[in-house]
């Protein structure tokens, strides 16, 4: 069955049981503004209807981006880089400079990059090949060079002086 004929098969929520519809929704997790008005604009009478709703919710502090990406930096941050974190909160729907300011809160990248690195391998690359495998993962985790270069000149100095 095409999408459109679901939708016109689903009758419109009115305004209090769509909000209780994004307070059930907020309960569970945060959501991002955009992402909440993608899982409730198939419910609502209209997209004005729906925005007015969104506004009114963030206005009571029950929908903030700004709590929807320290939450979401909480969850993911540990394994990932700030790049991949940031591309991650731009598909929610975040500007730049929400994204920034929660990039500036969280954890050092440092830290990050060494604790992912710490998890993956049990020891320090000895052939060129083993070093690109390291730094690929990394990079591919959203780590950025100068950080990755960081992590393993660090471990390498760390190791020949022998404080581990």
């Amino acid at each position: 069955m095409p999408e459109r004929m679901l939708r016109a098969a689903i009758p419109p929520l009115p305004l209090d049981a769509l909000r209780a519809k994004a307070l059930v929704l907020l309960a569970r997790r945060e959501h991002s503004r955009a992402t909440l008005r993608k899982r409730l604009l198939p419910l609502a009478e209209s997209a004005e209807a729906l925005e007015r709703l969104l506004d009114d919710l963030t206005a009571r502090r029950q929908l903030s981006d700004a709590r929807y990406a320290r939450s979401r930096l909480h969850v993911r941050g540990r394994r990932y880089g700030d790049r991949r974190l940031a591309q991650e909160l731009r598909q929610d729907g975040l500007d730049e400079e929400s994204i920034a300011a929660a990039l500036a809160e969280g954890e050092n990248e440092l830290l990050r990059c060494q604790g992912a690195w710490g998890r993956k391998f049990a020891a320090l690359p000895d052939t060129m090949d083993e070093r690109v495998r390291q730094q690929r993962f990394l990079r591919n985790r959203g780590f950025s060079a100068p950080v990755i270069r960081q992590v393993l000149h660090g471990l390498i100095e760390e190791d020949e002086t022998g404080h581990e």
